[in-house]
């Protein structure tokens, strides 16, 4: 399979032999020789025999990943490889599943391709669309019977689609799935390294009359959240306790979240490859990266132990941490499965058994003084969430009248009909009272988690990204993408609270808040919905409230330190006799004392 054989033979070479070719190249360069051997032997001993081919069956498939018969994503799975078992000549799915054709699939679920191809995950993503895909025989049919389709009726298709689906999601809309053509960079990548490309057909059915059906890409998704926290060999089957009862309903309620991300169900039965495209980059960028952990289990044969090595020294555990909870505690909003969906889009590893709860409006009360003594002493990130019920529209109650007075007139519909919404930030720097700027920088992250996903980044240009004011400022509160509130209230009747154009808001008393996304004004601090174009805004009452600090141990001990180091400052201030009637010597003797002076503020002597 060298380089000269490849550009001697390349011009006579079949597809058969070209992916022969590419097998062996991905096996050299993707795969230890330990890897290697292990493959090998797995595939041995789970390999059905016809004749002299020796393939893998998708019951057999199942049972070696554990893939849960309750979420039903077996014969998925079995779809998608069978169409990456193709890989680089997609027109030849379904595959049987034989040896070079499991090393495809494994090498392309786990990444390692990326040794060998220089190219990334959206290239990964188009052929998971493919894998996942069904075709539109009728409209592939009407496409060849009527090629001279004119512009009267792709005006009247078009209507028809805007009309069928529920304002607000026009990335339904398909207008612009010609532009996702072409898709078969990976492909010709794989075929350039084999200096092979006149090979390569395009025998695909057109990428546009392909869909995934809502239903698959559900089951799918539950799967995806099952196995987001596996680690390197972890069995499956250690995370069984989340496929039963309330932990079942939880996980299925997160899917249909996850999957209001790219398709209304109620409109549309499934998922264009522009909504793929579109949706993942920017709101689940790390969505299959749990295929890397799970179809590893081939590179590691129980047949060989891992233990040990050749000079019979027992080699360290390949990952400590697997026996700590994923969760120390789960708090009133986040879960397993809402952990699961937040690394879709954060890193698991900053996750998974790293998150402490720091602050929970039910257990520490629903002030900004508690919120404050929890969470300002954490050095690390923190993610904020927060869940309500939506309060109607005109309010009811007199402490609903009253929140909304402080707001602009209501002119944008609700987002959904779904009244329950869940909010969060992700928060890298520590938190502060804010006095005239905003904490937070290009890394924070407003998102949405219920009842539609979506993350909304953070601009480089506007930055209100974190205010944290207390009163008497106007309009107190903790608020995400608007502007900093003023300092002291202004004479009169005090203005409304000023939105953002993409904003969270939370009143001081953590009663009620307001999520706005004022799309026609083009974005703010945080940028607009990408799938959902156009203006809503909810308006809640606070049901849960907490922080959660990304990190471990070492985080949490200094988080202690801190507070202890408070409370002496505390004690030795309580602890001065004063009372002379001279606040100069008592101001000199507290700053003799350490306590005012320089940057410290001992506050107020009168």
């Amino acid at each position: 399979m060298g380089q000269g054989q490849s550009n001697e033979e390349g011009p006579h070479l079949t597809t058969a032999q070209v992916s022969h070719e590419l097998a062996l190249k991905f096996a050299k360069r993707c795969f230890t020789p330990l890897e290697l051997y292990s493959f090998q032997d797995v595939f041995k001993s789970l390999a059905d025999h016809q004749d002299s081919i020796a393939y893998l069956k998708e019951d057999t498939i199942a049972r070696f990943l554990e893939i849960p018969d309750i979420i039903g994503a077996s014969s998925i799975i079995f779809q998608m490889i069978s169409y990456l078992g193709a890989f680089p000549f997609g027109q030849d799915a379904p595959v049987v599943l034989g040896f070079e054709q499991m090393i495809m699939v494994v090498v392309i679920m786990t990444q390692r391709y990326q040794r060998v191809l220089k190219k990334g995950n959206r290239d990964r993503t188009k052929l998971f669309f493919r894998s996942l895909a069904v075709y539109d025989r009728g409209e592939s049919q009407n496409n060849e019977e009527k090629p001279e389709t004119n512009e009267e009726t792709q005006k009247d298709e078009g209507a028809s689609a805007i009309r069928s689906h529920v304002a607000g999601f026009t990335v339904d809309d398909a207008a612009n799935d010609e532009e996702e053509e072409d898709d078969d960079d990976l492909a010709l990548a794989a075929l350039e390294s084999l200096d092979a490309i006149e090979v390569f057909r395009h025998g695909d059915a057109p990428i546009t009359q392909a869909s995934i059906p809502s239903d698959n890409l559900k089951k799918l998704i539950m799967l995806l959240l099952l196995i987001a926290p596996l680690g390197t060999q972890e069995s499956l089957a250690r995370h069984a306790e989340r496929l039963s009862g309330d932990q079942l309903e939880s996980l299925r309620r997160t899917a249909d979240n996850v999957l209001g991300a790219f398709v209304n169900v109620e409109k549309f039965p499934g998922v264009k490859i522009h909504q793929f495209n579109t949706v993942i980059p920017i709101s689940f960028p790390f969505m299959f990266n749990g295929f890397n952990a799970l179809f590893e289990h081939f590179l590691f044969s129980k047949n060989i132990d891992f233990t040990k090595r050749r000079d019979s020294t027992p080699l360290p555990p390949l990952d400590p941490t697997l026996d700590q909870p994923l969760l120390p505690q789960i708090g009133e909003i986040l879960d397993l499965n809402v952990l699961s969906q937040l690394s879709f889009f954060m890193p698991g590893d900053t996750l998974f058994r790293r998150l402490r709860l720091l602050y929970s409006g039910g257990d520490a009360g629903f002030s900004m003084g508690s919120f404050e003594t929890k969470v300002f002493n954490w050095r690390a990130p923190t993610i904020l969430l927060v869940s309500g019920n939506r309060i109607s529209d005109p309010p009811i109650g007199g402490q609903e009248r009253a929140f909304s007075d402080t707001l602009p007139p209501k002119r944008f519909p609700d987002s959904s009909k779904s009244s329950h919404v869940v909010f969060g930030v992700y928060l890298s720097q520590p938190w502060h009272q804010t006095h005239k700027e905003c904490i937070g920088d290009t890394d924070t992250l407003l998102f949405q988690l219920e009842p539609v996903h979506e993350v909304f980044h953070a601009s480089t240009l506007n930055k209100d990204y974190v205010s944290f004011t207390k009163p008497p400022t106007s309009h107190a509160g903790i608020a995400f993408g608007s502007p900093h509130p003023k300092p002291k209230p202004t004479a009169g009747l005090p203005p409304h609270v000023s939105l953002g154009a993409v904003s969270l808001v939370l009143d001081s008393s953590f009663e009620f808040g307001v999520f706005t996304h004022n799309y026609t004004s083009g974005g703010g601090a945080f940028h607009n919905s990408q799938s959902r174009k156009s203006d809503w805004q909810d308006r809640f009452e606070i049901e849960s409230l907490e922080v959660w600090g990304c990190g471990g141990d070492k985080e949490q001990e200094e988080q202690r330190q801190r507070w202890e180091w408070e409370e002496r400052e505390a004690e030795a201030r309580r602890k001065i006799n004063l009372g002379t009637g001279d606040i100069e010597a008592d101001r000199a003797l507290l700053e003799m004392a350490g306590l005012i002076g320089g940057n410290r503020s001992g506050g107020s002597m009168n």
